[in-house]
């Protein structure tokens, strides 16, 4: 049973509790994957240019979210996202009313009251 995430059994967590009846293929999970890295790409974006695609950021979330559920894509997230961009997906989680208090799972649990939020963020989703 898979009870801690790690970057060693990431690919078969999410395997484990991936949900998509359309997905018929191995390419396919994989593509879904990449949504992971797109939205590192778009955080770092942000923090080089202070350009935020925050309809396509909710986009790639939603999709994952609905993909693995909210506790899975959770963990998933804070897993693979560098912890430096942890202010800049916070408000992203939080706005969709799926963030725990504490992530639990991980190598080591994680409070999610002690990451700070990005402001910018705050207000662009504020005007959502």
């Amino acid at each position: 049973m898979l009870e801690t995430l790690t970057h060693d059994n990431f690919l078969l967590y999410c395997a484990k509790f991936y949900q998509n009846p359309q997905c018929h293929d191995v390419k396919e999970f994989l593509e879904d994957i990449k949504r992971i890295k797109y939205i590192k790409k778009l955080f770092t974006r942000y923090e080089k240019t202070d350009d935020l695609k925050e309809r396509l950021i909710l986009n790639h979330i939603i999709v994952l979210n609905n993909m693995f559920g909210p506790q899975h894509v959770v963990k998933i997230l804070f897993l693979k996202i560098d912890v430096n961009h942890w202010s800049y997906l916070k408000p992203f989680l939080v706005f969709l009313n799926i963030l725990p208090l504490r992530i639990m799972g991980l190598e080591k649990p994680i409070l999610t009251d002690d990451i700070p939020l990005d402001p910018k963020i705050i207000e662009t989703l504020r005007s959502i």
